[in-house]
This record gives structure tokens, sequence and C-alpha cells, in this order.
């Protein structure tokens, strides 16, 4: 196992009712905004239910944060926080909006451009608001972690940021929040979630046995109930489990003391760039291409994967392999997730573009070892094509 230094300082309060509690993380004499996005969260009550939590406080709203929420929009928020004092977050959605209240957090104590905290991957941010979160969308695990990813559509980029002072305070994890969930967003969140945790465990071994296990056994908790939770969408079991593997699939826990490989995700910023993609489809379409384009430097973890998760012990170790990654692309599909490109009718699609973006944003050298090359990218493009 590698050395690590694990912290999380976020306190989770989970169950219904869990908004309920989140008052005592916050002082009472705070000037709160809550940020969030489309209107589900006011039509369905959510902001107001948080605002009954914290009584006393002074409460502004800033909404409309979207999708791979946008630099422009965010900034919006900055002058109304910094003219009315704010001095607590909550973001209350998904991943989006918790990543956007995130760097809110540190753009509104910053004297500087809002723009430069978001260069050397957040290194340079020295400060933040303190946040929480209200989870009514589970994927990211931005809820306990202190990542963010931002869009700057005007540059056709998406920037990820880490930095110790984005973690949340809290997070509230109320599985009743997403019944009204729409099919699409359950799959995506699950697909989301299984990827998350695939590319912290599908590596080379390092003796990181805690790990894989847990690893293991969150990706079979994801294949066991999320075509349920598709079927039975009223189910709090159900929920509750999918909520929670999201958690843990991206709050340190799994990836301390192991290698990781993102370079699904890197490559899959591209497509949701140029393209619009959902985040979750960009990977339904590029980790089982990389899974066989990959396989033979992945090979020990990918046996094992066979074996552990989808229960692929006969056969030659090829046949097991394909195996394993054939099994990762019906999953993602019954999900309800294309795993093609074509699938998705993308107009003016190529190839030769998003490889002149990935040259042009540094991603030239990713993977666990800095080995993958622009060249196996684009061969991973012809056979997800």
């Amino acid at each position: 196992m590698l050395d690590f230094t694990f912290y999380n300082p976020a306190r989770i309060f989970f169950g219904r009712g869990s908004i309920g509690k989140i008052g005592t993380s916050i002082p009472f004499e705070a000037c709160v905004m809550l940020i969030y996005g489309a209107r589900s969260a006011k039509r369905f009550g959510v902001v107001d239910e948080v605002k009954q939590a914290l009584p006393g406080r002074r409460v502004l709203e800033f909404g409309g944060v979207e999708p791979n929420p946008d630099y422009e929009t965010l900034l919006e928020a900055i002058a109304p926080a910094r003219r009315d004092r704010v001095d607590f977050l909550v973001g209350i959605g998904g991943g989006s909006v918790i990543d956007g209240a995130k760097f809110l957090a540190a753009a509104i104590p910053f004297d500087g451009d809002p723009a430069s905290l978001l260069e050397d991957k957040g290194a340079r941010i020295r400060q933040a608001l303190p946040i929480g979160a209200v989870v009514t969308l589970p994927a990211s695990g931005s809820e306990m972690n202190n990542r963010a990813i931002l869009s700057r559509r005007a540059l056709v980029i998406k920037k990820a940021i880490m930095n110790d002072h984005l973690f949340p305070r809290f997070a509230a994890l109320d599985p009743e929040k997403i019944f009204t969930l729409p099919a699409k967003y359950i799959g995506n969140g699950v697909v989301d979630t299984f990827v998350h945790i695939l590319e912290q465990y599908l590596t080379y071994p390092v003796g990181g046995h805690v790990q894989d296990r847990l690893a293991e056994g969150l990706m079979l908790s994801l294949v066991d109930n999320g075509p349920k939770a598709l079927a039975d969408p009223q189910n709090y079991e159900l929920r509750a489990n999918l909520m929670w593997a999201a958690t843990l699939g991206l709050n340190g826990l799994i990836g301390a003391g192991v290698p990781q490989d993102w370079a699904a995700h890197r490559a899959g910023y591209e497509l949701t760039a140029l393209y619009g993609l959902d985040h979750a489809e960009t990977l339904a379409i590029l980790v089982p291409a990389m899974m066989k384009v990959r396989s033979d430097g992945k090979r020990i973890k990918l046996l094992q994967y066979a074996k552990r998760v989808w229960g692929l012990d006969d056969g030659d170790e090829s046949i097991r392999m394909n195996a394993a990654i054939e099994q990762t692309r019906r999953f993602f599909e019954r999900m309800g997730l294309s795993t093609r490109i074509s699938d998705y009718r993308i107009d003016g699609f190529c190839v030769d573009r998003v490889i002149e973006q990935l040259e042009a944003h540094g991603m030239t050298a990713l993977g666990e070892h800095g080995d993958l090359t622009l060249d196996q990218m684009r061969r991973v493009f012809e056979v997800c094509s």
C-alpha cells in the first residue's frame, strides 16, 4: 500500500428529516446564501425546507446554476453576496450546484480575478467561506470531498480544482428527496458513481486489500441496486444505498493509498465542453473502450475485477477480461446510457477536434502511469465510435 494522509472534515446528516438538522452546523448569526439549479429545488419544496431549518438567520438565494456549472453564471452571485456580507453558503442539488458553491466560497472573499482561482488546479485558493450541501441528485460525491469541476463555455473548456478549503462542513442526504428524479438522472448518477470507483480501482496492485474490497463492495451494490431503482423508484432502501454509495465513491477513502486513473474523466470533459453531452454519457462511451485499449497494462486488476465483481473465473485470461468489459458495457446500457458515440447523433463530431483539445489542455500523458498518449486516445475514440 502507498503512503497517504487522509483528511475529511465533513459531517453527514443521513436519512429522513436530515435537512432539519443542518441548523446545528450553521452559526445563528450567519448570513446564508442558498445556491441551487433548476426550478425543481423550489417546486418540490426543498429550498423552503432548508429555510425552515435556519430560523433567525438572514437568508439569500441564488438560483439557475446549470449542469456543468458555468463560470459566467456563478460570477453573478459574487456582487450580491459581498453586498449583503454573506458568510455561509449552502448548495442544494447535485454535484454541479455543490461544485458551483465551492467556487463561490473561494471567489467571494478573493480580491483578485476569480478566473485565476481555476488555474493550477485550485492551488491558488488560500481561503474560502464555509459551505454545506443538501443533496438532491447523488452521483459526484462533491458533498464530502474537496473537488469541483467548472465549465467556461465561452472558452470551450472544463476546469478541475482541488483544495482542502473547499471541503463542505456538512451534507444532508435524505433519500426521499430523490424519489422524484427522472429515470435518466438515476441512471446517470449510478454510472458516474460506478466510474468514480472504477478509476480508483482498475490500475495496478499495490497491496491495498482494504481499498480493493471496499471498492468491490460498492460496485457490487451499484450493480445490484441500480437497475432495481429504475424499476422501483419509490423504494427508500434502494435509493438510500445508491445515495450513500455515491458519497463513499469519491470522499477520498477508497482512493487513499492506491494509484488512480482519471483518464476517462479528463477525456470526457472535452466531449462535454465540445458537444454538450452529459458527464455520465461521456463516461459510458469512454470507459469500456478505454478498458479494451488498455487491457494489457491493467491485466492483473482487470482479472481481479472480472472475478470479484462479475464472477468470471472460467476460460483463459483474454476471455475473462473481454467478458468483464462487455459486462460493464451492458450494465451502463441497463442503466439507460448508450455506449457508442454514434448513438448520440452528434452533429459534426470529429475525433481530430477532440484530440486537438486534449493536446491544447496539456492532457497528452494520462493514466496511472502517465503513458496514455494522444495516439492511444485516438484508438479509444475509434473503438467507441
